[in-house]
């Protein structure tokens, strides 16, 4: 025997032999013993047979056990017509069956005898790899319109449904089963499951309330799918899988035609399109399933030359990336489906011309692969040596396939590695030698990988991912699992499901054709961005939540596709800053800002901010709209400051002014905003002044992204007018504490849109047993008189941030004489010595990162810049030292910006202090660049020496302080 495969045309048959004589004897002399006890004799076997059923026995024990459970037929099958043989062994099916056991008994028979029929047919080269195809997918046309039209029965003696034909139950049942891909081709393989889309009528003659319709008929293909799929003593009828219907994470599994319809006409995908070329009807009521398919040919062919499924074919296509090096190619291990050559790529190649000229071209609108390559030969679409090729291969490669699923009735199309599995694989494909086996499946492999990747030759590839990127059809791609892997990704099933069902179009943003059409191209180049954060599914999964929420999404992603910058800054966030990336989830508006040419590069003042917030409230419909105009208006800047930084635009250490400017102007708006419907109602006090005080970090411009507001509400009234002159007049007094609780309101109220700030007027004279808002008088009293030492540190940090010209002269006025007076150092030194005690013991650092806290951190050095706002030119006087410490070769003032660095990015990054070793990997990265440090260990190096240094300092500055230094 030589090592060549015969042609399939060929009508001299193959020869098979076993890899173990032996062994085939034996089985041979044990299916003679099965056959003597079904009444059959050993000469009803010629030497012929006796040979092909031996070595068919040796290299299939599927076939083998078979066999022997059915010895006639496999005298039928080397004895008479296969094709009546067949027609005979189904016949069954058509009768009336009593119970369903009864059915699935007979179902699964008629699979046995059906199938060994045709293995056998097949093995002994009575059939081409064609003519196998069209036989099962026969049997499971047969065996599903069988169970079909007993349920049917069931339903309707039931009461269920009322068929207008018994004798024909299918006839305007109201149910039409559609046959998709190889089984609506008639190009199924040995252990295919069967890809079918169930259509409903729901007021079809037979349905006796369509609103209970659907319930019904999915009910219904439950038990069907149990009937064909179910393991009993007989085994199984056939996998059924339902994913092709219209998106079928959300759609039941029988799908209403004008629901259906819709979708397609709406969101259909072009592998959609695609999966519908090989549909046909197959059980259930066959009209109906030919009028879907009718009302469906305009989805599936469009008039003219469909260059927008081309753009959307060469995304799909470059995502598939082409190997160019057509040399490393094992044939050991290797699917000969979905594997670089395989099936799948004729298949591709095949189908997306059609889609592409089929809507011109009707003759090329047929199901058959085989066909379909001839028609696009003679149309001119490709050379007649290319469709030779091309057909040899598809059936050398479909025979593999067979031959691979008959060794063990397993569901598989990858090559055995190991050689016992070689030998036999490749005896069962005609050859002798595994050599050969192996030469000629790789020649057939390379030479369907050259003509796959000279379709679209000119369309550049998507992306430099190394392997397959395809999110189409209902199947997860195997080649892209191992893609998403490589990238860093640890669920690439999560990943894969996902994208898939941002094409099916159930997010908001996903529902425009363009919006998929866009995502397409963008996808590749997400992914890449999303695994360099090194938190490659947190990030994913954060950019999921965030899609979802989106209103629209063709302009941001044709704004990400051609800014990789934007890009990598939206990943970076997700990836790096989790506090940021839960903003964006919740509420993706906030990155409308982005979409703004220049943003990323603006420094605002108050007033910018101001003329912001202003204009979004003039388009306010009331007051309430403009409360959660102002909450949006102060998350997207917060955003934006924080976009600022991540992307070096804006330094840390000047955030601080950033983020305080905002927050000045939201304050500013939201009182003027709060002012007209106040006013409405209860007037003006004639003559009176109202003005707010910073004070924390609002006070001293150190505000982060997470900060609250400490705040002190101020007004001053002439005694003589101490009324307000509206509807409903107020006491001063009263007039400015109901005012100020309108203030909080606005600021800090929970809404749809959440909050704009948190605010926090514990500093307030008196603390919280004092009113929310002071009068200029009580304020100036209590801080002269009565004031803890910690009440005045606090108020060094003050700034007037809202009043009149006049008010906030007068205010500034008066702290600058409470800063005038006289104050015994001794005394504070020892109260902030206690103090920082306190705190310490109470409210220890989290860790070395924990800058506010730490001994040595902005703790310390507030209270030191504080003492000496307290004790102006006597500070120095006193024991406390300027700026000129060096920690080494660093000012305080350097330690300053040091710790600033730490909480901005701490704060706009995690929101709060976490360990380090809980951190993610881009944010490690992000605070080691933004320190200009190398690595971690470094950094908590650095700090622990900065913090022990700027403390010691601390502790000898104020006990010098403390011992009486300078008086």
């Amino acid at each position: 025997m030589t090592d060549s495969y015969p042609s399939i045309k060929s009508e001299k048959p193959i020869i098979l032999l076993p890899t173990d004589p032996s062994v085939a004897d034996e089985r041979w002399e044990q299916f003679l013993d099965c056959a003597k006890a079904d009444g059959l004799s050993e000469t009803s076997f010629s030497d012929e047979h006796t040979r092909i059923l031996g070595a068919a026995f040796q290299l299939s024990p599927h076939v083998f056990e078979t066999a022997c459970r059915h010895p006639k037929v496999a005298h039928v099958c080397i004895t008479e017509n296969f094709h009546e043989a067949l027609d005979s062994f189904l016949q069954p099916l058509t009768e009336k069956m009593e119970s369903r056991a009864e059915l699935e008994a007979s179902l699964r028979i008629a699979k046995q005898k059906a199938c060994l029929l045709i293995a056998l047919a097949d093995l002994s080269g009575q059939w081409t790899s064609d003519q196998v195809g069209e036989a099962m997918a026969q049997v499971a046309n047969a065996t599903t319109s069988a169970a079909i039209r007993f349920l049917l029965l069931d339903l309707h003696h039931r009461g269920k449904l009322q068929l207008p034909d018994t004798a024909s139950p299918e006839t305007q049942c109201g149910l039409t089963v559609i046959a998709m891909g190889k089984h609506g081709a008639g190009e199924l393989n040995y252990s295919s499951d069967i890809d079918l889309v169930v259509i409903i009528d729901p007021h079809a003659p037979a349905v006796p309330d369509a609103s209970e319709a659907i319930t019904l008929f999915t009910r219904l293909i439950k038990q069907f799918i149990a009937i064909m799929q179910t393991r009993t003593g007989d085994g199984y009828v056939f996998r059924t899988d339902l994913r092709l219907r219209p998106d079928p994470g959300s759609m039941p599994l029988a799908v209403p035609l004008t629901l259906a319809l819709h979708y397609y006409e709406s969101r259909g995908q072009n592998w959609e399109r695609a999966a519908f070329i090989k549909a046909s009807p197959i059980a259930g009521d066959l009209a109906l399933g030919e009028e879907f398919l009718a009302a469906l040919q305009p989805f599936i062919w469009r008039r003219y030359l469909d260059y927008a499924a081309i753009a959307d074919i060469h995304s799909i296509k470059r995502q598939i990336q082409s190997h160019r090096d057509l040399t490393d190619l094992a044939v050991p291990g290797h699917n000969v489906k979905l594997g670089r050559g395989g099936i799948r790529e004729i298949e591709f190649f095949v189908q997306t011309q059609q889609l592409i000229a089929g809507g011109r071209m009707s003759s090329l609108r047929g199901r058959k692969t085989l066909d379909m390559l001839q028609e696009l030969a003679d149309q001119g679409w490709i050379e007649q040596s290319v469709c030779d090729a091309m057909t040899a291969h598809y059936r050398y490669l479909r025979d593999v396939e067979h031959r691979l699923q008959l060794m063990n009735d397993a569901q598989t199309h990858t090559i055995p590695q190991d050689e016992e599995g070689l030998a036999v694989i490749a005896h069962l494909c005609g050859f002798e030698r595994v050599e050969g086996f192996q030469q000629a499946t790789r020649s057939h492999l390379l030479s369907v990988e050259a003509h796959y990747a000279d379709l679209f030759t000119t369309a550049d590839p998507l992306s430099d991912v190394d392997g397959n990127l395809s999110f189409t059809g209902d199947v997860r791609d195997p080649g892209t699992m191992v893609a998403l892997e490589k990238m860093g990704f640890e669920r690439p099933k999560l990943v894969i499901d996902s994208i898939k069902s941002w094409h099916y179009g159930r997010y908001p943003a996903m529902q425009s054709p363009e919006a998929r059409e866009q995502l397409t191209e963008f996808t590749p180049a997400l992914l890449r961005a999303l695994a360099g954060t090194g938190e490659a599914d947190e990030a994913f999964i954060r950019f999921d939540t965030f899609l979802k929420g989106l209103p629209a999404g063709f302009q941001l992603f044709s704004l990400l596709r051609n800014n990789p910058k934007l890009l990598d800054l939206l990943t970076r966030i997700l990836g790096t800053a989790p506090a940021m990336a839960q903003t964006i989830t919740r509420r993706p508006h906030v990155f409308d800002g982005l979409l703004e040419p220049g943003q990323l590069k603006r420094d605002c003042a108050v007033e910018d901010y101001k003329q912001g917030l202003q204009q979004s409230l003039m388009l306010a419909r009331d007051y309430e709209d403009g409360l959660e105009r102002l909450r949006i208006f102060a998350s997207e800047q917060r955003f934006m400051i924080g976009t600022r930084i991540l992307s070096g635009a804006l330094a840390a250490t000047d955030a601080g002014a950033q983020f305080s400017n905002l927050a000045e102007a939201v304050l500013a708006v939201a009182v003027d905003w709060v002012r007209v419907p106040f006013e409405r109602d209860h007037g003006v006090v004639p003559g009176a002044s109202f003005g707010a005080l910073a004070l924390g970090n609002l006070g001293s411009r150190t505000l982060t992204a997470a900060s609250d507001l400490d705040l002190i509400l101020l007004y001053r009234f002439d005694d003589d007018r101490h009324t307000s002159n509206g509807p409903k007049p107020l006491h001063a007094s009263q007039y400015y504490g109901r005012f100020a609780q309108r203030i909080i309101t606005a600021l800090s109220a929970p809404t749809a849109q959440g909050i704009a700030y948190e605010t926090d007027f514990r500093l307030r004279p008196a603390g919280q047993k004092g009113p929310i808002a002071s009068s200029l008088r009580a304020f100036n009293r209590y801080y002269l008189n009565e004031a803890w030492t910690w009440e005045l540190l606090a108020l060094a940090r003050a700034r007037v941030v809202y009043a009149s010209d006049a008010f906030a002269s007068r205010v500034k006025s008066d702290l600058k004489k409470l800063f005038e007076v006289e104050r015994d150092p001794v005394g504070l030194a020892k109260d902030v010595l206690d103090m920082r005690k306190t705190l310490l013991k109470e409210h220890p650092p989290a860790s070395v990162f924990d800058v506010k806290r730490a001994a040595g951190g902005l703790t310390d050095l507030g209270f030191l810049t504080q003492l000496q706002r307290l004790m102006g030119n006597k500070a120095n006087e006193a024991g406390l030292m300027g700026s000129e410490l060096q920690i080494p070769n660093m000012t305080l003032e350097e330690a300053h910006s040091s710790y600033l660095t730490v909480q901005q990015m701490v704060r706009l990054c995690l929101g709060q202090n976490r360990m380090p070793e809980e951190w993610p990997d881009g944010f490690r990265r992000e605070i080691l660049k933004a320190l200009d440090l190398p690595d971690l260990k470094t950094a908590q190096a650095h700090l622990v020496d900065m913090q022990a240094t700027v403390h010691a300092h601390f502790q000898s500055s104020l006990k010098k302080m403390a011992k009486g230094a300078g008086t």
